[in-house]
C-alpha cells in the first residue's frame, strides 16, 4: 500500500471521528440549550406572573406536557404515586381490598374483593363513603377517596357508610392486598380446563401453572382455554413464564429492540413446559394488550394453538421504570417487541403523528407477511388477529342503556340487601317474581335511549336537509319515524333474555365476586362456545394449524 493510500485511509478516519464526535457534542448542546431555555422561562414565570404559582404543579405541568408527546405508556410518578407505580408491576397494596367510584357528590364502593378487609367486614357494591376516619367525603374525587383508603397493613380505619336509607359505621383493619393474576379456573363440562387470567404481575406465571397443574389432576382434561379477554398485560418475563407453561425450554419467546443496544434482549423459556400436546386455545378481545398479545403471539407462530376471539390491542411497546432524584420515578418505552416469528404487532405508530398530534394506525399497506413455526402466514402492525374470529357481543340498545345509567347494578345491590344468599354462580336463576320486582324497580328510572335504526334515520334527515332534499321526504319521514318510535315495554319482553343475563352477574358478583364474573356468563359466550367447538373437533383443531 501505498503511503499516500495509507494517509488517506488514516485522514478518512479522522474525518468520520471527528463527525461521529460533532454530532455527539450537537446533541449535548441542544440538550443544555433547550433545558437552559426551560429553567429561565420557569423562572420567568415564578418571578413575574400576575399571580401565585405552585412551582412543583408548574414543574409538573411541563413534565406530563412533554411525555404526552410521546407515547400514553411513557409517565412521571411523584413520591406520593411511588404507590400506585408499585402496584402496577406487583398487584399489591397496603389498604381495604375495594375498589371505587363516583357517585354524584359522594364516592362509592363498587366491588369488594373476596377475603379482603371490605369483604369481611361486610361492605357491599353500593355502599356510599360518607366519611373516611371522620373526616368528609364530600366533593372529594374517587382518586383522593382511593389514597385515604390506602395505608400500611395492620392500620385502623373507620368508614361512615349510607346502604339504602340506613347509616352504617365500619371499623376496618388494613391489610396487604395481592390481587390475583387467576382470579377462576376449573373444568367446562368433563374435559376442557379453562382459566381466566387478568393480570401479569408477579407470579402470574406460578398461578396459571398451578391452575393447570391442578386441573390436570382430574386426569379427564382433553383440552385447554386460556382467557385473556381484557387482559391489559403487565410483565413481560410472567409473559415468558406464562408461554412455558405450553412450551418446553429453550423456546424463543419475545425479543426486544430498542436505541440503547445493550438493552436489546431475548427471552426464552427456562423450565420444562407443563404440558406441550394437549389441544389449546387462547381467547382474546380488543382489550388484550402487551403482555396478552406477547402470549397469544407466540402460542400462534408456535404453532402451538388456536387463537379465538377478536383481534387483540395492539400494543407492541415495552416499558422500563428509571428512578429519578427525590425518591420519584419514570417509567419509559425503552423498545419494540418482537415475536418468534420476527413480527411487531404495535398498531398506532408514535412517532410519526399527523399534523395536528393525532396518532394513527399502521396503514395496510406497510404490513409485512411473518411465517409460523409451521408456515402459516401472519401479519405485523395491528395486534394478533385470531385464527377463528368471532363477532363481539352486541347489547341492546335498551339493555346497554340499563348497563350504562347504573339501573342494573343498582338492582343488584337492593337484591343483595333482601337476600342473604342465594345458590351457587352456576345454578343461580333469575326467577319470573324477580322479573316482575325488577319492572316494579324500573317503572321511574330514566333509562331513555335511541335505536340504531332511529339514528340512522335522524343521520339521513341531516343529509337530507343538507342537499335541500328533505321537504320532498317529510310526510314519508314523518310516517316513519312514528312507525319507528319505540315501546320501552315491548323493548324489555323483546331484550328480555339478555336484561337476565346481565342481572344474574351483577347479583351473582354480589356473593361470589371475580369468580362470579367469569363463571356466569358461562352459558352464553359466543368466543367461549366457539372455543369448545374447536377443542371437542379433533381434525378441525388440526386443520387450523396446517398452512392452507
Amino acid at each position: 500500500m501505498t503511503t499516500f493510500k495509507k494517509i488517506a485511509i488514516i485522514a478518512s478516519g479522522v474525518i468520520i471521528g471527528l463527525s461521529g464526535s460533532a454530532f455527539i457534542a450537537d446533541q449535548y448542546f441542544e440538550i443544555s440549550k433547550n433545558l437552559d431555555i426551560f429553567s429561565t422561562a420557569y423562572k420567568e414565570v415564578n418571578t413575574y406572573y400576575v399571580d401565585e404559582v405552585e412551582p412543583g404543579k408548574l414543574i409538573r405541568s411541563g413534565i406530563d406536557g412533554m411525555l404526552n408527546s410521546l407515547d400514553p405508556y411513557t409517565n412521571f410518578y411523584s413520591e406520593a404515586e411511588i404507590e400506585d407505580a408499585r402496584f402496577l408491576t406487583t398487584g399489591e397494596y397496603g389498604g381495604i381490598g375495594a375498589s371505587v367510584a363516583q357517585h354524584g357528590e359522594y364516592v362509592m364502593i363498587t366491588e369488594p374483593y373476596d377475603g379482603s378487609p371490605a369483604q369481611r367486614e361486610d361492605l357491599r357494591s353500593g355502599d356510599i363513603i360518607l366519611e373516611v376516619d371522620g373526616k368528609s367525603t364530600r366533593n372529594k374525587v374517587s382518586a383522593d377517596i382511593s389514597k385515604m383508603l390506602k395505608g400500611q397493613a395492620g392500620t385502623e380505619i373507620t368508614l361512615k357508610i349510607k346502604r339504602d336509607d340506613e347509616i352504617i359505621i365500619k371499623k376496618l383493619k388494613r391489610d396487604d392486598i395481592k390481587l390475583k393474576n387467576v382470579p377462576f379456573y376449573g373444568m367446562i363440562g368433563d374435559d376442557i380446563a379453562y382459566i381466566k387470567q387478568t393480570g401479569f404481575t408477579n407470579d402470574a406465571g406460578k398461578e396459571v401453572h398451578d391452575a393447570l397443574e391442578e386441573l390436570k389432576k382430574t386426569g379427564k382434561v382433553k383440552g385447554i382455554i386460556l382467557d385473556l379477554r381484557g387482559n391489559p398485560g403487565g410483565l413481560l418475563h410472567e409473559a415468558v413464564n406464562i408461554v412455558n407453561c405450553f412450551v418446553d425450554r429453550g423456546q424463543l419467546v419475545v425479543n426486544t429492540r430498542g436505541k440503547v443496544k445493550e438493552w436489546d434482549k431475548e427471552y426464552r423459556t427456562l423450565n420444562a413446559g407443563l404440558d406441550l400436546d394437549l389441544p389449546l386455545a387462547v381467547l382474546t378481545n380488543r382489550g388484550s394488550a402487551s403482555a396478552s398479545e406477547i402470549v397469544a403471539g407466540t402460542i400462534q407462530d408456535l404453532d402451538r394453538g388456536v387463537i379465538v376471539g377478536q383481534r387483540s390491542f395492539g400494543k407492541g411497546l415495552v416499558q422500563n421504570t428509571r428512578p429519578l432524584t427525590y425518591n420519584t420515578q419514570m417509567k419509559i418505552t425503552i423498545a419494540k417487541y418482537y415475536t418468534p416469528s420476527g413480527r411487531c404487532i404495535q398498531a398506532l405508530d408514535y412517532t410519526h403523528r399527523n399534523e395536528d398530534g393525532s396518532v394513527g394506525k399502521v396503514p395496510d399497506s406497510l404490513t409485512h407477511e411473518f411465517r409460523t413455526k409451521g408456515g402459516r402466514i401472519v401479519k405485523d402492525g395491528g395486534g394478533i388477529k385470531p385464527d377463528v374470529e368471532v363477532d363481539a357481543q352486541k347489547l341492546s340498545t335498551i339493555a346497554k342503556s340499563l348497563y350504562d345509567k347504573n339501573i342494573i347494578f343498582e338492582y343488584a345491590n337492593k337484591y343483595r340487601n333482601t337476600h342473604a344468599t342465594i345458590v351457587p354462580t352456576a345454578q343461580f336463576k333469575l326467577t319470573e317474581t324477580d322479573w316482575q320486582d325488577f319492572m316494579k324497580f324500573i317503572a321511574n328510572k330514566d333509562y331513555q335511549y335511541t335505536t340504531e335504526t332511529e339514528q340512522e334515520l335522524e343521520q339521513l334527515k341531516a343529509k337530507a336537509e343538507q342537499e335541500k332534499y328533505f321537504d320532498a321526504i317529510k310526510t314519508d319521514y314523518d310516517d316513519l319515524k312514528k312507525k319507528l318510535s319505540h315501546d320501552k315495554k315491548t323493548d324489555l319482553e323483546r331484550a328480555k333474555v339478555e336484561i337476565e343475563e346481565l342481572l344474574e352477574l351483577e347479583i351473582t358478583k354480589r356473593y361470589y365476586f371475580q369468580k362470579a364474573s367469569v363463571e356466569s356468563t358461562f352459558d352464553d359466550d359466543t368466543d367461549l362456545k366457539a372455543a369448545l367447538l374447536i377443542l371437542h373437533d379433533e381434525a378441525r383443531y388440526k386443520s387450523l394449524l396446517k398452512v392452507k
